[in-house]
């Protein structure tokens, strides 16, 4: 497998679970709305990173090599890199939170519908820049 066959895999897998955050927000799940999305920014931004040749290390949070290897992306796509990185920040805070909470912090009782809603569009994004990167990928 290449590494562009790659990046079309992480985009792949990143289009399927978008389906699973609707099903999720169905439910008024909205703490795995947030945790559920974080995988989802991962799995775009690697790919992002793949395409252009970068092996990206086995951390959740790599909108830092991103922003570091720009030059790399047509311009069209590194006028929202800004954006990725807070968003990828963003969710990487809340991943533990939204899957575990702590013990002042229930993750079912803080996360709103209009939290859900926000990522969800978030997520949404991130996967239209991904595939001006990546390239469309086809339902398998």
């Amino acid at each position: 497998m290449s590494t562009k066959e790659l990046a079309k895999s992480y985009l792949f897998k990143a289009k399927k679970r978008l389906k699973s955050l609707y099903l999720l927000f169905e439910e008024e799940d909205y703490s795995d709305v947030i945790r559920e999305a974080q995988e989802i920014v991962e799995l775009c931004l690697k790919g992002m990173l793949r395409k252009a040749g970068i092996e990206p290390p086995k951390i959740h949070e790599v909108s830092g090599l991103l922003l570091e290897y720009r030059d790399k992306y047509p311009q069209e796509v590194t006028r929202h890199f800004e954006e990725l990185a807070r968003i990828s920040k963003t969710l990487r805070k809340e991943r533990e939170l939204a899957f575990y909470g702590e013990i002042d912090f229930i993750p079912t009782e803080e996360y709103t519908k209009e939290d859900a809603e926000k990522t969800i569009r978030d997520v949404e994004f991130v996967i239209k820049v991904a595939e001006k990167v990546i390239g469309d990928v086809e339902d398998r």
